[in-house]
């Protein structure tokens, strides 16, 4: 199944917690900070004005990106947690 993510929607891949410290101690559940950085597998064509002209996404498939907590809608596509969220949750670019 293939999933398009329309308007200034983002599609990522969020990626894993570590399970580990820097230190090489196991972390237990809650002690883990949640990751707030995925790659992106998608995005849309970009925001849609009242006049109908899009502005185009500054963001584009492959980034590496930071987004922000608490945003976004989780779902699963082919066994994978995906989440989809809007362009203005996407805080960083990771080394572009």
């Amino acid at each position: 199944m293939s999933l398009k993510p329309i308007g200034d929607r983002v599609l990522i891949e969020a990626h894993e917690v570590a399970e580990k410290s820097t230190a090489g101690l196991y972390l237990p559940a809650n002690a883990k900070n949640p990751n707030l950085e995925g790659t992106v597998l998608a995005v849309g064509p970009g925001r849609k004005l009242a006049d109908g002209s899009v502005i185009p996404m500054d963001i584009k498939t492959g980034d590496h990106i930071v987004y922000a907590k608490f945003t976004g809608t989780e779902v699963k596509i082919n066994g994978k947690n995906l989440i989809i969220l809007q362009e203005k949750d996407v805080l960083a670019v990771i080394g572009s």
